[in-house]
């Protein structure tokens, strides 16, 4: 039979070493939080935030979903952003992609993925990000490896989204406010646990 056990003991073992190393460790947060990014990742189990940066609780704000996506009429994703910018003022957003994404490859076979279904949300998620990267995948190459094009889609997602992310209307609301607010994309090497940046954008840019 399943249980939670293991978890539960990791959980314990955490937090007792956290405590021998800073025994005030839990309780500078307990009255708040302060968070000084917001994170928007992948839900990919190989991509969480707070270990590849070495955040500590308290650090990072984040939202994750299939493939980092960027949608405006996501209320899930539009009442984090909001609330990151207007109530907890972090001064970075992080948008985060990374190689060997699943969302991107099933962009790339879709309808024919297994779980393909046009009623549902996984599809119609799926179809919103294929939508999103349709100019690439129109440019297919076809002397490119497969894994070399996945990465190149990858990146294209990223900046896909992130073009996206600065027309958002929290954002803008923040930047016409001149609210110290940056905004980088990145990408996550499952290989060498490596972030890369490839795009960033200030409030004085975008004046």
């Amino acid at each position: 039979m399943t249980t939670l056990k293991p978890l539960l003991a990791k959980n314990r073992s955490w937090a007792l070493q956290r405590r021998q190393r800073h025994p005030h460790y839990f309780q500078q947060n307990v009255d708040g939080q302060q968070p000084h990014s917001l994170w928007i990742g992948c839900s990919d189990s190989r991509v969480p935030a707070e270990v590849l940066t070495g955040a500590h609780p308290g650090e990072l704000f984040v939202h994750r979903n299939i493939a980092n996506m960027v949608v405006s009429n996501d209320d899930n994703f539009m009442s984090v952003l909001q609330y990151a910018i207007e109530y907890l003022k972090v001064s970075r957003i992080v948008l985060c992609g990374h190689y060997g994404c699943g969302g991107v490859q099933a962009a790339l076979t879709l309808p024919d993925i297994p779980l393909y279904d046009e009623n549902s949300a996984l599809a119609r998620r799926i179809t919103q990000l294929r939508e999103a990267l349709s100019p690439d995948l129109a440019a297919l190459n076809a002397q490119e490896k497969q894994s070399e094009h996945l990465n190149r889609l990858v990146e294209a997602n990223v900046l896909a989204q992130f073009a996206q992310l600065v027309k958002t209307s929290p954002v803008l609301k923040a930047w016409r406010e001149n609210s110290d607010l940056d905004l980088f994309g990145c990408v996550y090497d499952l290989y060498s646990g490596h972030l890369k940046e490839l795009i960033q954008q200030t409030e004085e840019a975008s004046a």
